[in-house]
Formats: structure tokens, C-alpha cells, sequence
């Protein structure tokens, strides 16, 4: 059986925690960020988990990361 490949797009888009959670950094920040306000520009750089339900999809891509 051959090695799988890992989908370079989402290896740089998503990082597994310790838990086996996935991590992800949040949109709609490349820009015009000066016409967003200052507190929305700084919830953004916070990042956050991706949801359950797509947890199926990222492990296909990323397949020696968990």
C-alpha cells in the first residue's frame, strides 16, 4: 500500500492540538482592514476550533496528523 499524500493547502491551514482538537485561524483579515473596527480586527487574530462536524473532512487531508 502506498503512502498517503497530506493536502499542503490545509497543512498550512490547520494545526491538531493536544487534545485531537483542530485549530484554525479565522477569515477576513488579508484586506480592507481599515474600515473594520478596531475590535473586530482584534477578535480576528484570535484563533478558534473547527466544528465537529467538519473534523471528518480535515482528517482525510491530514492523514499522519492525528
Amino acid at each position: 500500500m502506498p503512502k498517503l499524500k497530506t493536502h499542503r493547502g490545509a497543512a498550512k491551514r490547520f494545526k491538531v492540538t493536544g487534545n485531537g482538537k483542530i485549530k484554525r485561524s479565522k477569515g477576513f483579515t488579508s484586506h480592507l482592514m481599515t474600515s473594520k473596527p478596531s475590535k473586530k480586527a482584534r477578535k480576528l487574530r484570535t484563533a478558534t476550533l473547527v466544528h465537529k462536524s467538519d473534523h471528518d473532512g480535515i482528517k482525510k487531508l491530514l492523514p499522519y496528523s492525528f
